[in-house]
């Protein structure tokens, strides 16, 4: 690959970076898409029904079709909501990821596999240094355009954008496991979210089912918590402890965007590279595909007008459609997600059904619902009432 040169060349081929890839080879762009072979991130694979349309995922790739989340308080109460007119969609990023790739390529995307070294700048051209898995050697491949799809501690993020090396995380840990077909605690047609002190202080634990197999993990960006001990009680108190553990994982997960997503020159950044995950849920999937479109629509703006302040669209797209979603979501972790007090109150509070259904309207759709001020309202005066610890943890 020595000196073949690329319209743009995309750093990781995950979700966001294969969404890149593919939607730039679609348009008819030379592309390279360069990524570690066999890295699995931690994730519990939740997709909305948006993201299965948007991106055209077929229904092979979907392992499990949600049709309740049950909330977890820490004393133990349980709310179950049910989840209507649609329903979670479940992946398995070890083959949802490859899928993607796969089509990269089958679109026309030169598909690498190594790792990103630096980038190297001439007085006519910027080139990839990169480190070829199969022969260890560095190879070297000119690019009018990088796109920086490599995660959370992003190595292109971390030199070439400002404030990439300062962005904060958590760190989040799952086991694979095989699915029990029966049992008292696990029910494949429910998500389980777990918000409790002993499992995560600063988070939550999950158990996502996966077809034949579920996903158990917690996530906590507080150091010195033993993640797989967290991770074992939660399998222990679900009743999964038993349970044959297919595979573990653990990764950082970007707790805001960046302020910035590009170099005012040749990089922009996309999907956990970019931050984009979304407090409160940490849903990053469709979020990391949307900011993967974001940043090849950018691109191929910048290749087509020559101007470096196009590519500053990639942001400015995103946070159009996603940003107050986000501060939505990050207030409402701020407010329950520092004390069991206050997670109590939180899932006291999900028995509302007017929180039931905007909430899961708004996640399957990815946008705010605007046509209910009165349920808002009744919302807002029921959250500031818990805030203030002006009724009971059981009020509903």
């Amino acid at each position: 690959m020595d000196q073949q040169s690329f319209d743009v060349f995309v750093v990781g081929g995950g979700p966001s970076g294969a969404t890149a890839a593919e939607d730039l080879a679609r348009a008819g762009h030379s592309v390279a898409m360069l990524d570690r072979d066999g890295r699995i991130k931690p994730c519990g694979g939740a997709v909305p029904p948006r993201m299965i349309r948007d991106f055209d995922i077929p229904d092979s790739q979907i392992v499990a079709r949600i049709q309740t989340a049950r909330m977890v308080s820490p004393t133990g109460r349980t709310v179950d909501i049910p989840i209507e007119n649609g329903f979670v969609g479940m992946v398995d990023r070890e083959h949802f990821d490859e899928f993607l790739r796969v089509r990269a390529a089958q679109s026309g995307a030169c598909r690498l596999t190594g790792t990103f070294v630096r980038i190297e700048r001439t007085r006519h051209a910027t080139i990839v240094v990169w480190r070829d898995k199969e022969t260890g050697e560095e190879r070297r491949s000119p690019t009018r355009m990088v796109i920086g799809a490599d995660g959370a501690r992003s190595v292109v993020a971390r030199a070439e954008v400002r404030g990439g090396r300062e962005i904060p995380y958590v760190i989040a840990y799952h086991e694979i496991i095989s699915a029990p077909e029966t049992g008292p605690g696990y029910d494949p047609t429910r998500c389980d979210v777990i918000y409790d002190g002993r499992i995560s202080p600063d988070f939550y634990g999950w158990v996502f089912p996966h077809g034949s197999q579920a996903s158990v993990g917690m996530g906590t960006g507080i150091d010195g918590i033993d993640l797989k001990k967290a991770t074992a009680d939660l399998r222990e108190a679900s009743g999964l402890a038993g349970c044959t553990t297919i595979r573990r994982e653990g990764a950082p997960i970007p707790l805001r965007p960046l302020d910035c997503w590009d170099n005012g020159l040749d990089v922009v950044l996309a999907g956990d590279a970019a931050g984009v995950v979304a407090p409160s849920s940490g849903e990053g999937i469709y979020y990391a595909m949307a900011g993967g479109r974001a940043a090849a629509t950018a691109a191929q703006a910048r290749l087509a007008s020559g101007r470096v302040r196009d590519l500053a669209l990639a942001r400015k797209m995103f946070m159009k459609e996603h940003g107050t979603v986000f501060k939505v979501l990050r207030t409402m972790q701020d407010a329950y997600y520092k004390s069991d007090e206050r997670r109590e109150r939180f899932v006291s509070l999900c028995h509302d059904v007017d929180v039931q259904k905007l909430t899961f309207e708004a996640y399957m759709n990815k946008k705010l619902v605007q046509a209910r001020p009165v349920a808002h309202l009744r919302i807002g005066v029921k959250n500031v009432a818990h805030l203030l610890g002006l009724v009971p943890p059981a009020w509903t």
